[in-house]
């Protein structure tokens, strides 16, 4: 058993630590990682692609492509869970204006719909646990979306039973565990948010985050709802053939439609501008912003959540690497993150492939930092991480037997 348990942590930390992995680029030489970036692309993708590499806040390196009409920075993609980032700064907005109360009950703001009645009780599901993933929420949306002739439920219905829940989640909101006990990723907690802001501002949710938000930001092209058509890159399927436009009542947790761009604009107001601008922009408060940085959520022992945002790894700088990635049916893949302390970022959008965006940003963070993200071990090397794990358990249960053996031999 000891011996086992010295074998897991190493595969764990060696894991982590990429031992055996090889950078995908040249230590500091943008150049090198958008060529190895472009490539994955070539290999992995038959959809569209959008990459920005940024250096001390300033862009250093772009690479646009497409196997159909082209793309480039204005291009809109739907961003999926990126979605979630952008609609954590619009609650924040809501809580400087003292229109919220962070650790108050959600349930203080919201008239149209209310959380069913739980054995855990609903009080403790606040507005910051619900950007942490922390309130107790056991739907895992999870939304497929809508196809074009479908009409959208309401906000209400969707809260109610999902009816484009991806396979494998209730679809029902409800508090199905202890609030503030683990983290436990919710799409049904953001369409809370959602509806928070519907009825805190009296105002629909796309028009609050473009007035409160997007526009403030520079970010002119993006929308949650009803993307230029001349400028939406198209959708595809990863074999290549073009793929259905689905859309979502669940607007905050996924459907914002940005670009390369905007999201660009939106990285950098994460830290000081030019000219001693402040990170937020105005639209935050820098305190506000540092405050999102700080852990609401951990998974065996490591930080991953503040408010609203991934943490990815330490800085090393007494902060994270934060961001935040996103999947939306059948094949759209996006990440967003940014070092706060160095101004280094990265925005890969992309279709065509279910997971590319995220192979390249945990890859952006072990060259940057050589660590990997958990998310990144989890979901993209989990399998041959495990398989190194069996590997070296069966080879130390079969070393154990045959000692067992020998030495039932010997003592007979």
């Amino acid at each position: 058993m000891i011996a086992l348990f010295v074998w897991g942590t190493l595969v764990a930390i060696g894991a982590r630590k990429g031992w055996l992995h090889t950078a995908p680029a040249a230590k500091d030489d943008t150049a090198d990682f958008l060529r190895w970036a472009a490539n994955r692309y070539e290999a992995e993708s038959k959809g569209n692609f959008a990459i920005v590499l940024l250096e001390d806040g300033s862009v250093a390196g772009t690479y646009f492509a497409s196997n159909g009409r082209e793309v480039d920075g204005n291009s809109l993609f739907q961003a999926a869970s990126m979605s979630k980032w952008v609609t954590a700064w619009g609650v924040m907005t809501l809580a400087e204006q003292n229109l919220i109360d962070l650790d108050a009950p959600v349930s203080r703001y919201l008239t149209r719909w209310h959380l069913p009645a739980s054995e855990f009780g609903n009080d403790g599901v606040t507005v910051r646990r619900l950007l942490g993933h922390t309130a107790g929420l056991t739907d895992g949306l999870g939304f497929r979306g809508f196809a074009p002739e479908q009409q959208l439920p309401s906000i209400e219905q969707e809260l109610t039973h999902a009816r484009d829940a991806l396979p494998g989640t209730s679809g029902i909101t409800r508090v199905g565990a202890q609030p503030g006990t683990a983290w436990r990723y919710s799409g049904g907690g953001y369409l809370m948010l959602q509806l928070l802001i519907e009825e805190v501002t009296g105002r629909s949710f796309n028009d609050y985050m473009r007035r409160a938000v997007l526009q403030p930001l520079g970010m002119t092209a993006s929308t949650f709802v009803d993307p230029d058509p001349a400028h939406l890159a198209d959708f595809y399927n990863t074999d290549g053939s073009k793929a259905i436009h689905y859309k979502f009542t669940a607007l905050a947790a996924a459907s914002l439609y940005t670009s390369a761009a905007d999201m660009t604009r939106f990285l950098q107001a994460q830290v000081p501008g030019p000219e001693g601008t402040q990170p937020g922009r105005g639209v935050l408060t820098p305190l506000t912003l540092e405050a999102m940085h700080k852990p609401q959520a951990f998974l065996y022992g490591i930080p991953v959540w503040g408010l609203g945002e991934t943490l990815y790894v330490s800085n090393g700088a007494g902060s994270y690497i934060i961001g935040h990635d996103g999947t939306n049916y059948p094949a759209i893949n996006t990440t967003a993150r940014i070092d706060p302390e160095t101004g280094d970022g990265l925005v890969v959008l992309e279709t065509g492939n279910g997971r590319l965006a995220m192979e390249i940003g945990g890859e952006w963070v072990f060259w940057k930092t050589g660590t990997f993200d958990l998310q990144a071990l989890i979901l993209l090397y989990g399998r041959s991480i495990l398989i190194a794990f069996l590997s070296g358990a069966l080879l130390i249960l079969m070393a154990a037997a045959y000692a067992a053996w020998h030495g039932l031999l010997r003592s007979a």
